[in-house]
């Protein structure tokens, strides 16, 4: 690994902008490798995860749901934020349950994500999950989105048209090619607990 301390912030101190019901926004103030002092505007984000469920039939798991910044109907991969305490694997079981009704007999973790490097510190796990099972939805109140499922072409078509611009459903996409494929490997495991609390990967 090549050194990189000629890259690296020192931190020097934090202000809170905003803890809000969901965003926590800081400013950091920082000495930049050649001395100088700058600030960093970020939002701290707890984690999340994202699920690429797979159907035995050979489709996918999708939602649409209505994303109030972008004033649009987006189609996504299940996926949802980290509770407090809570592990990787155990928040994508109850994120997939909640939002599709589905459960999985096998879980396999792919690999991690950074959407928003610039302006959050936001990590979304990527899992697999197969083996799936329907049962009913256990949305939080307020919460509306549409369960479809779609062919992997499918969605590689929506992606390359741009009817799917979310970040995570993109690079959920390409972790799907290349597993089908055959080039990247999963391995998968019947997990059906919980693992403890606090672990935040596989």
């Amino acid at each position: 690994m090549n050194d990189d301390s000629h890259l690296r912030e020192t931190p020097l101190a934090r202000a809170e902008l905003l803890r809000g019901h969901f965003l926590h926004v800081v400013r950091d103030t920082v000495r930049l490798p050649g001395g100088r002092e700058a600030t960093r505007e970020y939002v701290l984000h707890p984690g999340a995860v994202m699920v690429i469920g797979l159907l035995d039939d050979g489709r996918v798991v999708l939602e649409r749901q209505f994303r109030h910044p972008m004033q649009a109907v987006m189609i996504e991969f299940p996926a949802g934020k980290l509770d407090a305490g809570e592990g990787s694997l155990a928040c994508a079981q109850r994120e997939l349950l909640e939002e599709t009704g589905y459960r999985a007999r096998e879980w396999a973790f792919a690999g991690r994500l950074a959407p928003t490097i610039a302006y959050s510190d936001e990590i979304i796990d990527i899992w697999f999950a197969r083996g799936l099972t329907p049962g009913e939805r256990q949305l939080d109140e307020g919460e509306h989105l549409d369960v479809f499922s779609a062919t992997p072409a499918e969605l590689q078509a929506w992606c390359f048209s741009g009817e799917v611009i979310d970040c995570k459903t993109l690079i959920g996409s390409m972790w799907l090619q290349n597993v089908q494929r055959g080039e990247w490997a999963l391995e998968w495991s019947p997990r059906q607990a919980a693992p403890d609390a606090g672990q935040s990967a596989p």
